[in-house]
C-alpha cells in the first residue's frame, strides 16, 4: 500500500532554514507528480509546490516562491522540501501528497514552527 513519511520538522527562528524529506513506498515512486501541502490548525489545507516524474519540473504558491524549493530523489524514493528565510507564518503541519495539486494519500506529517 501507499505509505507517504515526512520528516526534517522542528522549531527554528525567523529567516531560519529546514529541509523536509519524505520518503515514498508502495508504488512506483518515479511514475507519479508529487506535491506539498502545508495546514495549519483551524485552517484549509493550502497546496504549497508541486514537482513532475522527472524533477524537471516544479511549481509554488505565490507564498513560497523564492525561498522554497522542492526536488526528488529517484534513486533513494524520497521528496524533499528545502525551506529558506522562513517566516511566521510558514507554521503549520508539512505534508507530502503523491499528485501535483495536494490530493490523494498523505504521509502523518511533520511539523514546523517559525518562532522566535
Amino acid at each position: 500500500q501507499v505509505q507517504l513519511v515526512e520528516s526534517g520538522g522542528g522549531l527554528v527562528q525567523p529567516g531560519g532554514s529546514l529541509r523536509l524529506s519524505c520518503s515514498a513506498s508502495g508504488f512506483t515512486f518515479s511514475s507519479y507528480y508529487m506535491s506539498w501541502v502545508r495546514q495549519d490548525p483551524g485552517k484549509g489545507p493550502e497546496w504549497v509546490s508541486a514537482i513532475s516524474t522527472g524533477g524537471g519540473s516544479t511549481r509554488y504558491a505565490n507564498s513560497v516562491k523564492g525561498r522554497f524549493t522542492t526536488s526528488r530523489d529517484t534513486a533513494k524514493n524520497t521528496l524533499y522540501l528545502q525551506m529558506n528565510s522562513l517566516k511566521p507564518e510558514d507554521t503549520a503541519l508539512y505534508y507530502c501528497a503523491r499528485s501535483s495539486d495536494g490530493t490523494g494519500s498523505w504521509g502523518q506529517g511533520t511539523q514546523v514552527t517559525v518562532s522566535s
